[in-house]
């Protein structure tokens, strides 16, 4: 048992020390950050020169006019129509309105550009209110005819669960873990299988082998590599983790978490679930198919061939969820949500669709389980005579030789 840790460790150390595990882990971050930073930096740019001033001949009016708006759809600091003019010609603002006062309140704009819909409805709601409020104080109403003129329309929205947010919630969800399943694995597959395939006919596996056996030494590599994956899962969760943490304080962020935050929660909840589970044996499975690749091939110098079947079939898993991202009650999901190699990408579309038992889901991660434990006991046992060919014929005629080895 202690070789066998020792080859766990040795694996583990000599890919978490690597260059690439640390580019591989951390550049996920460093895309969000840049991109929140452009983002920031674009939103705040493009706000300041959408803005607009506004300049009245009674401060009171602008005053009670800004209370009526948002704080980023005005350019407060600008009070004067000089100073407009200034800051429109500088670009700092696209246009300032000139209100004057009077039984009829008025209100004049002067841009480069023209107001958009919204814009203009928002300025005219914004100065209607107040000529409302104008005429009320003028008519000098009773407190009951006040109230009754202050009554609204009743209104209210019924949103279908399968729809709107949740279902948007759903499409992030699946897009984001297949993706990351299918990242991880094709990665994992391609450094198992050339690790092992650089040991290829080696004399070196040789003593390797007259000190330990070749059960323990494959079940090490395994070992060594699932704790890599699990390294890596476990920063990711931590990090991002701590990066929504920390975005939720910052006030630039807080106008998008007010209004997209529920979104974003939905979406973590269907990624910090049971489907980080299928997605870790899911990689582990064909990190098992690539190291038992790699052990087939005819020499050590094909090892960047090694991981070709494992790569394979995971986008042959990965490009048949496509058709399915809307459809998850189909019986082809129904039934590859069981079948190993598949139910890695199908199983959790199912279940981010909250239509599947937790039976069901049970039976999956078992079935997956236990087909890793199978694969990972009977290469094992004929790993050496795997690892030890060293002849040039087909790929057929090397498996044969290596299964029937005792």
């Amino acid at each position: 048992m202690k070789k066998l840790w020792i080859v766990t460790a040795t694996t583990y150390l000599r890919q978490v020390k690597s260059w690439s595990f640390v580019i591989l882990v951390l550049s996920p971050f460093l895309m969000m950050a840049v991109s929140l930073g452009v983002g920031l930096v674009s939103a705040n740019s493009a706000s300041s020169g959408n803005q607009i001033a506004v300049v009245a001949d009674q401060p009171a009016l602008r005053q009670a006019y800004l209370k009526q708006t948002a704080k980023s759809d005005v350019k407060r600091s600008v009070t004067t129509v000089a100073a407009a003019k200034k800051a429109v010609k500088a670009e700092k603002i696209k246009g300032y309105v000139v209100l004057k006062s009077g039984t009829q309140l008025a209100a004049t704009y002067h841009g480069t550009d023209s107001l958009d819909a919204t814009e203009k409805g928002q300025l005219t709601g914004a100065l209607t209110q107040l000529q409302t409020q104008q005429n009320v104080a003028q008519a000098k109403l009773s407190k009951k005819q006040l109230q009754t003129l202050q009554q609204r329309v009743a209104f209210k929205e019924v949103v279908q669960k399968k729809t709107g947010l949740a279902k948007i919630a759903k499409m992030a969800s699946f897009w984001i873990l297949v993706f990351m399943v299918y990242m991880i694995l094709t990665t994992y597959s391609s450094i198992t299988a050339q690790e092992i395939a650089s040991e290829k006919g080696t004399k070196v596996m040789e003593i390797v082998f007259s000190s330990t056996t070749a059960a323990k030494y494959f079940c090490g590599k395994i070992l060594g590599v699932l704790l890599v994956i699990a390294t890596q899962l476990l920063v990711y969760v931590l990090g991002g983790w701590a990066s929504l943490t920390v975005a939720r304080q910052l006030s630039s962020a807080k106008p998008f978490f007010d209004q997209y935050g529920t979104l974003v929660d939905k979406v973590v909840h269907n990624l910090v679930s049971v489907n980080l589970v299928f997605l870790f044996l899911g990689v582990i499975i064909y990190t098992v198919l690539a190291a038992f690749s790699g052990a087939l091939v005819a020499k050590a110098e094909d090892a960047s061939k090694a991981a070709y079947p494992a790569v394979y079939l995971s986008m042959i898993a990965f490009f048949s969820t496509f058709p399915f991202q809307s459809n998850a009650d189909a019986l082809l999901v129904k039934v590859l949500s069981y079948v190993p190699f598949f139910s890695s990408y199908f199983m959790p579309l199912r279940v981010i669709n909250g239509n599947v038992s937790v039976t069901a889901v049970a039976i999956s991660l078992g079935i997956l389980a236990l087909t890793i434990i199978l694969m990972v006991w009977y290469i094992s046992r004929i790993y050496k005579g795997l690892i030890l060919q060293a002849d040039e014929g087909n790929f057929w005629h090397r498996l044969r030789r290596g299964l029937s080895y005792r």
